[in-house]
């Protein structure tokens, strides 16, 4: 089962909705094209940034199998099962299986708590029933519980089925950096989250990926190829160039990442379930500039 390799970058895909607050299908089918159109390694879903928790356990697993239906293979698909029940998260785990993941993404499960010995039973029983690998999402609180590296260590090491840690709780690249000095024979590497915030740091830092929202991925996949080759000058300008919209993206979102589809014709509607600050007409004015000069800087 541990056999898969998978880094470089997955962005996260927004569930996308009509204007009436519906799963939009034809939304979803556009952004996974324009996913895997920006050159992106795979993706995920849904995740954090799919506003995940706002979708019934129904509207997931019939999405995770439309979204695996148009990925068809063509890149890797991590799925998202987080939950607080491991019957749960085994189910989304396996229809992502069937509908081709190549592992499971679970955060800490928040109604556990932090107690690690309860947490790797957790995993442990996850593992043993999910078909596929697990990638333990190490989210800061309140979304997650931000555990300690040495927590996440001892339930990776506890739990075979952990093959992966995405790591998004502050100081990301530290954490990084334990988790990777951990010993963790099992661990095929760790990736970064919090949007793509702190790429660069954990790219330094020995990540092997970079898991950010869905809104600049041709960006994202420029900057990892910069990085590949060894361009460090490159690899920071598109950093440097991406970090006003990742500002604006730590606080509008879901909404940021809609808003961007939705001015590059990718979907139709704006619609978000999670609550959140919205856009005014001076914060829509800005984005346009942000817009116009990251694609100045980083054209296609």
């Amino acid at each position: 089962m541990n056999q898969v390799s998978i880094s470089g970058v997955f962005p996260v895909l927004p569930t996308v909705f009509d204007a009436a607050g519906n799963p939009d299908l034809d939304g979803m089918a556009n952004v996974v094209e324009y996913v895997i159109g920006s050159g992106a390694d795979g993706l995920v879903f849904p995740g954090l940034a799919s506003e995940y928790d706002m979708l019934t356990l129904e509207e997931r697993s019939t999405l995770i199998t439309f979204v695996g239906e148009r990925v068809r293979g063509r890149v890797a698909m991590v799925v998202g099962a987080s939950s607080d029940q491991v019957a749960d998260s085994a189910r989304l785990a396996q229809a992502g299986a069937a509908a081709g993941a190549v592992a499971a993404m679970v955060m800490t499960p928040r109604a556990i708590g932090g107690e690690a010995a309860a947490l790797a039973d957790f995993y442990t029983s996850l593992g043993a029933t999910a078909g596929l690998p697990i990638m333990l999402q190490n989210a800061p609180a309140p979304m997650g519980l931000g555990l300690d590296s040495p927590t996440v260590a001892h339930i990776a090491r506890s739990s075979p089925a952990v093959a992966w840690v995405k790591e998004e709780t502050m100081p990301c690249g530290q954490r990084i950096s334990a988790l990777r000095q951990s010993g963790l024979a099992q661990l095929k590497g760790v990736f970064g989250g919090a949007g793509g915030r702190y790429i660069v740091d954990e790219l330094r830092r020995g990540a092997i990926g970079s898991m950010p929202a869905a809104e600049t991925p041709e960006v994202h996949v420029a900057l990892m190829k910069a990085f590949r080759r060894g361009d460090w000058d490159t690899v920071r300008r598109l950093y440097e160039a991406l970090l006003p919209i990742l500002m604006v993206q730590a606080v509008f979102r879901w909404r940021l990442t809609k808003e961007v589809l939705l001015r590059r014709g990718v979907i139709r509607s704006t619609f978000t379930r999670a609550p959140g600050p919205a856009f005014d007409a001076a914060d829509l004015d800005e984005l346009g500039t942000i817009l116009t000069r990251l694609e100045a800087a980083c054209p296609a």
